[in-house]
């Protein structure tokens, strides 16, 4: 019940979002979430409804929107406690929203539990591949920068060196590693083939 209703409270909130953010990403986010804790075999370890709830909250009112850690404490905990969820379990979520982002490669912060590591690899294989990409260029595109500016560092491709194409290193999990790998292979040949069709021009 709670996860269900907080599907909907989070599904209206980021409505109409347009950055890559959207609802759609956190339900693919969600989705993974739930995939690495079958992968990983750690059903019997994992609070599940951490890692629902993790997954769902972890963008709402996400720091490139101008928000911060208080702002998502309040928003998730005037959500959660009405409905009944354990205090601590609340703070649980609180901390995964407020410390699985990858912040410009400066987030150095080891994660202190698996529900935070196992959402955090979730979210960073949404940042990578086919939709990676997608979401790099539709970001782009919301903060006004070009796609590509040989002549300065303000642009969508230089976000891939920035971010993008460090994230498989980052990755905390054995299956979630793997499936980054995968994903990194695909933004290399992206960036092969861009630069290729660029210097011919």
């Amino acid at each position: 019940m709670i996860v269900e209703q907080s599907k909907i409270f989070v599904k209206t909130r980021l409505e109409g979002e347009g950055s890559g953010h959207d609802w759609w990403h956190t339900l693919r986010v969600y989705n993974n979430a739930l995939a690495l804790a079958l992968k990983e075999n750690l059903h019997q370890e994992l609070d599940m409804i951490i890692v629902e709830l993790g997954a769902l909250f972890h963008d709402i009112a996400d720091h490139k929107f101008g928000y911060d850690d208080k702002d998502r404490i309040t928003i998730i905990s005037n959500f959660l406690s009405p409905l009944g969820l354990d205090s601590k379990k609340i703070d649980h979520v609180i901390y995964i929203a407020n410390n699985i982002s990858f912040k410009k490669g400066k987030n150095t912060i080891a994660l202190k539990s698996i529900e935070a590591k196992i959402v955090q690899d979730a979210d960073r294989l949404d940042a990578l591949g086919a939709i990676g990409i997608a979401r790099a260029f539709t970001y782009g595109g919301h903060k006004g920068r070009s796609i590509y500016n040989p002549t300065t560092k303000d642009d969508t491709l230089s976000h891939f060196h920035e971010k993008l194409l460090l994230l498989k290193d980052t990755l905390n999990t054995i299956s979630g590693r793997e499936i980054a790998e995968q994903r990194h292979h695909y933004i290399e040949e992206f960036l092969k083939q861009f630069h290729q069709e660029w210097n011919i021009i």
